[in-house]
């Protein structure tokens, strides 16, 4: 075992550790976003890279997201993306953000990132969701079989921490089974395995959260207007428990950062088309920022599009890094996560780059 692996294994499992002139810490939310003209194969190469330079400027953690039916995203299954992040890089946190648990077993949730963290010790951390992160349809079928999905969700996730944790109560019908890989003990102490987070958009998941005692990640770059509520919400239910003693929580944010203020908003409005698209029932790739600049919106999409943009961090670097800590400080997040849903691989490692630059951020 290197000395990295060791440094990883003695982390905080949940709380970051804020580098640099950050007030907090800042991670990375990626989708493996495809654009018009790329290929996925080259998405999750770019993801990749991506990972490899998150670790070298500093930041803490690293999740990829469960999408399906999206031609703009790559990232359809998360442990088989994070298996080849972890191999790519020694230190850096990865993770879920999320699983959509309605969509698949309990126990084949438990046995991936039990192998997961079997094979990289004190790296990985389970994010979970209960939307079906696709159209309804595509839901159906991913879930023949499952049950009614995001309404059996508090059951799920007992069935799932049952098998993290290695046991469930006397008489429970699963009392006999046995996720394998399963939790470790090394050295008489605690039982080791991902720590669970819950992820949500609205107050279901913030409230569950706090009642169990998880860590909360809050999708402040799609549900801006629920942020405060749902950390409200959080932070009243929270109750203690093994995993935390007070509430720790992450919001995602997305976030471009560009040489100018013009050249930011030009990237990050392929985003908005993007995103009016997939609201239309109309997923593609990312299209370019050409193809945005010139795309006819009507009255009302025009309307959706500045919307969108007014809750995307933009600009020159610093620019950006002051609208970070003034987010950071309206809501009490505790960690930043940021995503830049752009179209060229190249902007969108710049950007990520340009904002750990306005941090100072540094690796170790």
């Amino acid at each position: 075992m290197t000395g990295s692996d060791t440094a990883a294994e003695q982390q905080d499992p949940i709380r970051g550790r804020a580098r640099g002139s950050a007030p907090a810490p800042l991670s990375i939310l990626d989708l493996a976003t495809v654009g018009a003209g790329y290929t996925p194969g080259e998405a999750l190469k770019a993801t990749t890279e991506l990972a490899r330079r998150a670790e070298e400027w500093g930041y803490h953690r690293f999740w990829v997201a469960e999408h399906h039916g999206m031609p703009g995203v790559a990232s359809s299954s998360p442990p088989v993306l994070i298996a080849h992040l972890a191999a790519a890089t020694r230190t850096l946190r990865l993770g879920s953000g999320g699983v959509m648990l309605p969509n698949h077993a309990p126990l084949a949730v438990a046995e991936q990132f039990g192998l997961l963290h079997a094979l990289h010790p004190g790296r990985i951390d389970l994010g979970l969701g209960r939307a079906p992160g696709t159209d309804q349809a595509t839901a159906r079928a991913l879930r023949r079989g499952l049950g009614e999905g995001a309404d059996d969700f508090p059951q799920q996730l007992a069935e799932l921490t049952g098998f993290l944790d290695g046991g469930f109560r006397p008489g429970h019908p699963y009392e006999r089974i046995t996720a394998v890989p399963g939790p470790t003990r090394d050295g008489g102490g605690p039982l080791g395995r991902p720590p669970v987070w819950l992820l949500g958009s609205s107050g279901f998941s913030a409230r569950l959260a706090g009642q169990l005692g998880l860590p909360f990640a809050f999708a402040h770059h799609f549900s801006a207007a629920n942020t405060v509520p749902a950390l409200d919400l959080y932070r009243s239910s929270f109750q203690p428990s093994e995993a935390l003693d007070e509430p720790y929580a992450v919001i995602g944010v997305s976030a471009v950062a560009a040489e100018s203020e013009q050249q930011a908003l030009r990237l990050a409005r392929s985003g908005g088309l993007s995103m009016l698209r997939l609201r239309r029932g109309r997923p593609g790739l990312i299209p370019t920022p050409e193809e945005a600049e010139s795309y006819p919106y009507s009255d009302l999409e025009l309307d959706f599009l500045d919307d969108w943009l007014a809750n995307v961090v933009l600009g020159e670097p610093g620019r950006v890094r002051d609208g970070l800590e003034e987010l950071r400080k309206r809501t009490g997040a505790q960690e930043l996560m940021v995503t830049s849903h752009i179209h060229g691989h190249e902007a969108r490692i710049a950007s990520y780059g340009l904002i750990a630059e306005a941090y100072g951020l540094t690796a170790g």
